[in-house]
This record gives C-alpha cells, sequence and structure tokens, in this order.
C-alpha cells in the first residue's frame, strides 16, 4: 500500500452539554468510608471530570457502524474478553468504507493468499474537559463538580432492594471538544460529513453509561471548523485564532450537514 501524503488538516472545536446527568465511570483508588460505588472519570491534576476521546470517538464509531449496516468481527481481543467492532477484510472491501476510512483500522493478520493491508485514522479525538466557567459554577456541589444520584436495582423474586450510589456530572455541564481530521485525498473531504452525521445520531442517542435510564444525553453547539494545508504547516499559519471559520454561522452537526457542500468549497483542493 502506497503511504498516503498529507494535504491537511480540518480542526473541529465546539461545546458538548450535557443535557442529562452524565456518567462516565472513573476507577476508585482506594475504598473510603462513604465513598459512593460508581465514580466519574477525573482529571489526577485539575480533579475535574472529563469526557475521555475514546468514549466519545467509540461511541461515535459505534453509532456508524450501526447506520451503515457494518457487520462486528468478533474476539479482536481474547476469548474471555472479545471487543466486537466492525474491521473490513480486504483492501477492496476498505476502499468503499466510510467507518474504517474515517476511524482507521490495525495491522490485519492477511488471509491466505492476500497481502497485508491497514488504512490510517483520518479521525483524532481528544479528551474533554469540564469548562472553566462550568468549574466555577459546581464548586459547590455536594461532590467535586459532580452530585451522586441514587439507585435501587429491585430482586424480581425477593423484591429486596439493593441501593447503590452512581456519580454523574449534572445536567448544564459544559466540555470544551476537539477533534481534528486528517485529509490525505480529496474523497476524505466528501467522508467528513459522516463525522458531522456520528455526531448527529450521538445525540439521539447517550454518551457514557446508563443511557437507557436518562443518563448521557448530549448536544454539540458552538462548533468551529478551521482548514490547515500543508502549506499552511510549512509556513507557521496554523493559528486558528487568525483565520475564519470555514462552517460561518453553521454551528451544530444538523447545520453543518444541511449546508456541507458549501462549507466543501471553502477548502482549496481538488475541485474546490
Amino acid at each position: 500500500m502506497e503511504t498516503p501524503r498529507l494535504l491537511g488538516k480540518i480542526i473541529i472545536k465546539g461545546i458538548i452539554e450535557a443535557k442529562t446527568g452524565l456518567h462516565i465511570g472513573g476507577s476508585q483508588v482506594k475504598l473510603e468510608i462513604g465513598g459512593v460505588d460508581l465514580p466519574v472519570v477525573r482529571d489526577s491534576l485539575s480533579n475535574r471530570p472529563y469526557i475521555p476521546g475514546s468514549s466519545l470517538k467509540g461511541k461515535m464509531r459505534s453509532l456508524l457502524e450501526k447506520a451503515k449496516g457494518k457487520t462486528p468481527t468478533e474476539n479482536l481481543a481474547t476469548e474471555e474478553h472479545p471487543i466486537r467492532i466492525h474491521l473490513c477484510k480486504s483492501p477492496e472491501e476498505l476502499q468503499k468504507c466510510e467507518v474504517c476510512k474515517i476511524f482507521g483500522m490495525p495491522s490485519s493478520s492477511p488471509e491466505k493468499g492476500q497481502k497485508a493491508f491497514n488504512e490510517p485514522t483520518r479521525l483524532i479525538v481528544r479528551d474533554a474537559p469540564l469548562t472553566d466557567e462550568i468549574a466555577v459554577e459546581l464548586e459547590g456541589l455536594e461532590l467535586p463538580y459532580s452530585e451522586v444520584k441514587w439507585e435501587n436495582a429491585i430482586d424480581r423474586i425477593t423484591s429486596a432492594a439493593n441501593p447503590r450510589q452512581v456519580e454523574r456530572v449534572p445536567a448544564g455541564a459544559e466540555f470544551e471538544f476537539e477533534l481534528v481530521y486528517n485529509v490525505f485525498e480529496e474523497a476524505d473531504l466528501e467522508l467528513l460529513k459522516h463525522v458531522c452525521e456520528a455526531l448527529s445520531l450521538v445525540e439521539h442517542d447517550y454518551l457514557g453509561g446508563h443511557g437507557s435510564r436518562g443518563y448521557g444525553q448530549v448536544v454539540f453547539k458552538d462548533i468551529k471548523m478551521w482548514w490547515n494545508s500543508r502549506e499552511d504547516y510549512e509556513s507557521g499559519n496554523i493559528d486558528v485564532a487568525e483565520k475564519s471559520p470555514i462552517n460561518e454561522d453553521y454551528n451544530t452537526p444538523s447545520a453543518i450537514l444541511k449546508n456541507f457542500d458549501g462549507i466543501r468549497e471553502k477548502i482549496g483542493i481538488g475541485g474546490a
């Protein structure tokens, strides 16, 4: 496979707003008296909750796989803990697959008579920290920047209750997210619309755990997109604060999708 040459990067920044309580689980370093049963993940330096890039990227990929009807590949990890995600089985299948083109795939074990193949990741998803403004508002909560929700699991036979405490970031919390989309060929610009489609799918699903019980409803807002060409990196002209966003006032996933062709034309490669 020929090594792809980078044409440029699209920087996407915005806000994730939690419309309902958000729980992305962390681990308890030590058991504390009065501690919650299910804590949230926190930054080790600031102690603020954050949304791991892996959680957002994994949810985007999972929902896009379902939307495109992609068949999961089983047993990618171990027999005890299989990981079921879609991975293309041939170079020909890969060239037609939006999911593996955008999210990448590891080097594959070639089938008999085939050479190994892989695909570079187009999409990079950063960790999303809590905004400073919201962090100030949440400092006075019962736990630092979070709330505790009591839940009961009811035994269907004995009717015995099994109470537990779930820590979550409250509704109204906002996180700063950043995506970096690598463009290796003109066709990658058309694939960008599927990134926005995945964000729309997340809005109508949930992020984190316990989503079927009302947790994790989010919206993506105040989105701004910038194009940095390879020449921009050579000249140092990459400060997005000095550039106009290519998406103008279309600052939600649905608005970007509706106006995608106009946004695409502002990127000066290929036929644009």
